[in-house]
């Protein structure tokens, strides 16, 4: 009973903000997710450390281990961080101008070199091991849940008919800019832009 005074003087005292290796820093997370990215796309993912990616960055690895357990789980929050904010999705009132936008959007971010040489190692992996399929499957629903918003004011609107196969028209979306960028290498110019957000609103 003596130690129930000490004890609620202690519960009382203010307590101290947690400081040093408790604070995850959004500067160091920030750094692993650059070093990440870099490291796969030089790599791969099969080939990707944890040892060469705390080096990348400036950290220790207990600073990536105290973010996630293992490479699979620091790939899961970098990609699903970034992804599903990357490319935002319009609304500007009109149909054609949001798709125009998307995919002037979705062209530059296709452009960056770090994002076209891990697409693709992304989805080998998932075809090699099946590893990221959960991964890949799950950024992808996000990112189709989003841009399904767009579609669904379209129909509000009038300027889809509710009848319109709206999966389709989402295809359409990324399928001629992923080839043209990704498989061809091969820029994409205004004139193309134009041709794909036709395409797109014709299915």
């Amino acid at each position: 009973m003596e130690r129930k005074g000490s004890d609620a003087k202690s519960f009382d005292r203010p307590r101290r903000k947690p400081a040093g290796a408790a604070v995850l820093q959004d500067s160091v997370t920030d750094a692993i997710q650059r070093a990440l990215f870099e490291e796969w796309a030089e790599t791969g993912y099969s080939a990707m450390r944890m040892e060469r990616i705390a080096v990348r960055a400036g950290v220790g690895k207990a600073a990536l281990y105290r973010r996630s357990k293992s490479k699979f789980e620091l790939v899961t929050e970098a990609v699903k961080s970034t992804a599903t904010n990357i490319t935002p999705i319009p609304d500007t009132g009109s149909l054609e101008s949001d798709v125009g936008m998307l995919l002037r959007r979705m062209a530059a971010t296709l452009r960056h070199p770090l994002v076209r040489r891990i697409l693709p190692d992304l989805h080998a992996e998932h075809a090699r091991s099946g590893e990221l399929a959960g991964l890949l499957e799950s950024v992808t629903r996000d990112r189709r849940a989003q841009a399904m918003v767009m579609l669904d004011m379209a129909v509000e609107r009038g300027e889809l008919s509710e009848e319109t196969d709206r999966s389709m028209v989402l295809d359409m979306f990324i399928a001629p800019l992923y080839w043209r960028v990704i498989v061809q290498h091969r820029p994409v110019k205004s004139d193309d832009i134009r041709r794909f957000t036709r395409l797109a609103l014709s299915v």
